[in-house]
């Protein structure tokens, strides 16, 4: 396995730890770490609400990017407490697309034996450039 996603997945397995925070919403259930063009690695755990409000591992990791004033993305994982790695849902590929054209080029791990750039997930922007 290539080394930095090696890395990436150790680095999701330290958060990834469901835990319930009330009645109505848990954390942790996946997280995520990613990889930057300038070398850092950030990570994010997911929230989730009974009532639909929450927010993706991926979207807490390109948060803590962003803060940083990075937005190119080298290679991202998401992890689950469970020990399964899933690709990212339509909205975590959107996020990633639009934040910087350059992440079409994204090499996404979405399952162990898999790894794809996001163009391959996602063939069409969904906004137009016109």
């Amino acid at each position: 396995m290539d080394k930095d996603f090696s890395k990436l997945i150790q680095e999701a397995k330290k958060i990834a730890r469901k835990r319930e925070l009330t009645d109505y919403a848990d954390c942790g259930h996946t997280s995520c770490a990613l990889l930057t063009k300038k070398g850092n690695i950030y990570t994010g755990i997911s929230i989730a609400a009974k009532c639909n409000i929450g927010n993706c591992a991926e979207h807490a990791a390109i948060a803590e990017m962003l803060k940083n004033n990075e937005s190119e993305i080298e290679k991202i994982v998401a992890y689950s407490s469970k020990g399964i790695i899933y690709p990212p849902c339509g909205k975590c590929r959107e996020l990633i697309r639009m934040i910087n054209e350059k992440n079409l080029q994204t090499k996404i791990m979405v399952r162990e034996d898999k790894i794809v750039d996001l163009e391959q997930l996602l063939p069409e922007i969904f906004i137009s450039k016109k």
